[in-house]
């Protein structure tokens, strides 16, 4: 209310009465509020998707007079159930962004480096794109197609045949790379190399009677968070929740048990939890067997013959037994991790109680150490022992999504095309010390962040950068050598939507859509027994002057080549694209827009002879209305039956995949598989290097120098790192168990701080063998003594005036990844950021320097 001299008079005069009535005295004076006329907000939910964690959400944004103002979960969703969680609301203040890159932009200072100004000028996008073919043309015209290099970030499924499938391919360049190895990859070599699931694993909430979150917390991160946030009430109710993780998450805070784990040390907790379902005879005998004579013959300490046990669907696990668990007590697993003896038989009796109605779900936090491989294989194996895969309540692999497939470019790949596109790749996967043998096969898995270890060793090699939706100098480990190899580009062009600090190095930069409200194009996803295809598409008008890198983009920049010489990429676009309805061939940007979307949605909408799989859609128009296509539920018990894709058909605790990889891969370089385990820095010798097993963590820093094991974890509004510059997500930072808004801390134990002379709001240098940065402390009880825990998400010194303190030059609080060591989980290409790999010292200082 308006206080104007008039009320003010007559509130005076009143003022002797309501001091002598009791009544008005103890209700205070009430001023009555006339109602406004209103009506229902004028304007139209349409369909998109989010893009804020690689879970993909389907969702809707209301649409008021061309603007983007709310969001929501489509009501159409069977993943999300019609939720979004906090991140899908920051979607337009992330899409309105002032910051945002407008327009094209060129370079005019040749110097490139942290705190220099690039002097950028504003041009058209035809000045730019004429630039960038020009470039393109005298590589190629110089025979060295492969000194192209293109890297790609968050991406929808039309990249796959537009930007990362094609333009390196018909070009001629073997470098095309995705940032996913920066990100989880590890955790798919457990379920890869015991039931031939290299992937993300689905679940079963609905069902389940007891859900272990091990090293993640789907409230807050990584996968299913709207799933998980409607199912809570559910889970318990009907089920026990525990997490293991050396912080109080949000997941842990939930939880009915806690295990604050000595970090890295994931793999002997695992092996304890075996160890007594299998002495106690929990297992979950349907899935796997049982003793020929029903008589329990797994004892404390004792081997077993294997002749005496029948399995079902499983196959070595009283090989497993003998070489590794018969040992591993709760008693000894937990002086390893820091535990309690009888918290981890608790646990452990818990989970074979639920059987098969159990979750054993495992996260980054597992496996993205130097030795994550075998972690990510002995915390799945629970799941075999438990019976819970592909089972009620269980886990499973995720629900076939429909997309369209886009045409093959192979006709339009010349001879030299050919000759150097089959070369081998600059991020060193296949070496001997890094098979990153993803999928079980070698050289397959991605090794992102050692791409900037080839450029600053052969500083002259890459000529021109492509790079889009990405910001490796923020978001990859020691990220400092990013800066130092992207300064030796000699023509880099970043499509982006907000200015990064890796646009802080361009030489063009081509503002990108932002594809949840402004581009089109098709992504999918999967959650809650269900996979989706769900569009992007326009919900609001554009106001600045972008477009969409996957389709628009390319088109354009095909046209320019043309120009120039090299019709090879635009005759694929004009010859090959049709519109899967009307068979019209694309003539412009905004045809091949549409044409694409369409062909990539194309068996979600568009009847054939046979019925659509799950939900009925009529035609390209109804989908666009919808926003999503439904699968149809993931099938039970699909695998069992000698029907799993490994070797032996059965869920294997003796990998005969991982055998063959290293077998194979050790020939290559006329080693042993032993010698290629020590040049990749795991400790398994002979079999143990193709089974589940617990290996000590492998941590950088003497301990006497760098006392402290630091934990990195994501913030609930972390919009893969794009959501800093936002001032609701620095508002709302304080939602982050331990954290605080418009702030950045080290959470450390009391303990710990009494001893360092701490207290809250100190400033502080926190130094690994990598790097310092400076951030505040916060003394919280939600890590334990030895440990210190951190956010990762602040730090920018580029992204903009709200992310940084001074743009360009003075970062908000630290970046992680400043301190984090850059080495990796070699036979995934997985880099390192979790298991308290990394060691650190913490000293107080009264400045940032």
């Amino acid at each position: 209310m308006k206080l104007t001299r008039r009320i003010f008079v007559q509130l005076v005069g009143s003022a002797a009465f309501i001091a002598s009535s009791p009544l008005l005295k103890a209700q205070g004076l009430s001023v009555k509020r006339l109602p406004l006329p209103c009506s229902p907000s004028q304007g139209k939910w349409i369909g998109t998707t989010c893009q804020g964690c690689t879970q993909y959400c389907a969702i809707e944004i209301f649409n008021q007079n061309g603007r983007a103002t709310r969001v929501r979960g489509n009501q159409n969703s069977k993943g999300n159930h019609g939720f979004c969680c906090p991140r899908g609301h920051l979607i337009p203040q992330e899409n309105y962004d002032p910051d945002r890159i407008k327009q094209p932009l060129k370079r005019t200072n040749p110097q490139k480096g942290r705190g220099v100004d690039p002097k950028w000028v504003p041009i058209s996008w035809d000045e730019a794109l004429d630039i960038v073919a020009d470039k393109m043309i005298e590589l190629r015209n110089s025979g060295e197609p492969e000194r192209l290099l293109y890297l790609k970030g968050r991406y929808g499924n039309t990249s796959h045949g537009l930007l990362y499938g094609t333009l390196t391919k018909v070009y001629g360049s073997p470098n095309n790379f995705s940032t996913s190895a920066l990100c989880a990859e590890t955790e798919k070599m457990g379920p890869g190399y015991t039931q031939g699931l290299f992937s993300y694993r689905d679940y079963d909430l609905g069902n389940t009677k007891c859900v272990v979150f091990w090293g993640t917390d789907p409230f807050s991160s990584n996968r299913q968070v709207p799933n998980v946030i409607s199912k809570l009430g559910v889970l318990q109710k009907n089920g026990t929740l525990i997490t293991v993780d050396p912080r109080l998450s949000t997941a842990a805070a939930k939880s009915k048990e806690w295990l604050p784990i000595l970090p890295g040390t994931d793999g002997a907790l695992a092996n304890a939890i075996a160890h007594v379902l299998l002495t106690e005879g929990l297992w979950h005998k349907e899935f796997v067997g049982d003793f020929e004579n029903g008589k329990n013959l797994f004892v404390s300490g004792k081997t077993v013959d294997p002749a005496l046990f029948k399995e079902n669907n499983t196959l070595g696990l009283v090989t497993y037994w003998n070489e590794e668990a018969k040992d591993w007590t709760p008693e000894r697993a937990a002086k390893e991790c820091r535990l309690d003896a009888e918290q981890i038989k608790r646990v452990a009796r818990t989970l074979g109680k639920a059987a098969p109605n159990v979750i054993v779900w495992m996260g980054p936090g597992v496996c993205m150490n130097p030795r994550g491989t075998y972690t990510a294989m002995v915390v799945h194996a629970l799941n075999g022992i438990l019976g819970s895969v592909d089972n009620v309540g269980g886990t499973h692999d995720p629900a076939k999504s429909l997309k369209g497939s886009y045409p093959s470019a192979d006709k339009y790949v010349d001879e030299l095309a050919k000759s150097h596109g089959k070369g081998k790749k600059v991020d060193g996967r296949g070496d001997k010390e890094m098979p990153a043998a993803m999928k079980a096969k070698l050289g397959s898995g991605v090794v992102t962040n050692n791409i900037a270890n080839y450029m600053l060793s052969h500083p002259d090699f890459v000529k021109i950068m492509i790079s889009s939706w990405t910001n490796t100098p923020f978001a990859a480990a020691d990220g400092k050598r990013w800066e130092k190899a992207l300064a030796n580009v000699p023509f880099f062009v970043h499509m982006v939507p907000f200015p990064s600090e890796m646009t802080q190095f361009a030489d063009i930069v081509l503002p990108s859509t932002f594809n949840a409200a402004e581009g089109m194009g098709t992504v999918t996803g999967f959650g809650s027994m269900h996979a989706w295809t769900s569009i992007q598409q326009p919900t609001c008008n554009r106001i600045w002057d972008v477009k969409q890198e996957e389709n628009e983009v390319t088109w354009l920049l095909a046209e320019k080549l043309v120009q120039k010489g090299w019709p090879a990429l635009l005759n694929y676009y004009a010859n090959e694209f049709a519109d899967p309805e009307t068979g019209a061939k694309p003539t412009n940007e905004k045809e091949f827009q549409l044409i694409t979307t369409k062909i990539a949605s194309a068996p979600c909408w568009k009847q054939g002879a046979k019925a659509i799989p799950g939900d009925q859609i009529n035609g390209w128009e109804d989908f666009r209305q919808k926003g999503m296509h439904n699968s149809a539920p993931q099938a039970y018990k699909k695998h069992w039956g000698g029907k799993f894709p490994t070797p032996s058909g059965k869920f294997e605790f003796v990998s005969g995949a991982l055998r063959k990889v290293l077998e194979d891969h050790s020939a290559k370089y006329n080693s042993t598989p032993d010698q290629i385990l020590e040049a990749c820095h795991y400790t398994a010798r002979g079999i143990k290097g193709w089974m589940p097993h617990y290996e000590e963590p492998l941590r950088h820093g003497d301990a006497a120098q760098f006392p402290f094991l630091f934990i990195d974890h994501k913030s609930r509004l972390n919009r893969e790192g794009r959501s800093a510059n936002l001032p609701w997500m620095q508002e709302f930072k304080k939602c982050d168990a331990g954290d605080r808004s418009w702030g950045d801390v080290l959470k450390i134990n009391p303990a710990d701080a009494k001893t360092l002379g701490l207290k809250d709001n100190d400033l502080v240098e926190i130094t690994s063998p990598a790097g310092t940065i400076v951030t505040e402390i916060k003394v919280w009880e939600g890590v334990g003594p030895g440990t210190v825990a951190k956010a990762y998400g602040q730090g920018h010194w580029a992204y903009g005036q709200v992310a940084a303190k001074e743009y360009g030059k003075v970062p908000r609080g630290g970046n992680n990844n400043e301190i984090l060591i850059d080495d990796y989980d070699r036979l995934s290409g997985t880099s390192c950021r979790n298991g308290g790999f990394t060691r650190v010292s913490i000293k107080k200082v009264s400045k940032i320097i």
